[in-house]
């Protein structure tokens, strides 16, 4: 049991609440900065396109790299799980045929 993974701990409320704080004012932030720039609208259009590209493109990156961590812990506990199998079954007093 000492190679046993330990569970995921939760995030806690605090850092939730601080993660989408944090998001939030960083995107109103930076969405109020191009609207009260002194350039023409069509600038300031392409800017918060470009604003909500990079947003949707950051949320995007974040779940692949997350499921390809996941995929990989979950193939590391399969092999794991293998390799235990076969020591418990291996009798190494049984003759090799």
């Amino acid at each position: 049991m000492a190679n046993m993974p330990q569970p995921i701990q939760p995030h806690s409320s605090a850092w939730i609440a601080q993660t989408w704080i944090s998001f939030v004012v960083a995107v109103g932030i930076t969405a109020m900065g191009i609207w009260f720039l002194p350039v023409d609208i069509w600038v300031k259009a392409f800017m918060g396109m470009g604003l909500l590209f990079s947003v949707g493109s950051t949320f995007s990156l974040a779940k692949t790299v997350r499921d390809q961590h996941e995929a990989m812990s979950i193939k590391q506990r399969i092999d794991d799980a293998r390799v235990s199998r076969l020591i418990a079954e291996h009798d190494p007093l049984k003759p090799a045929l």
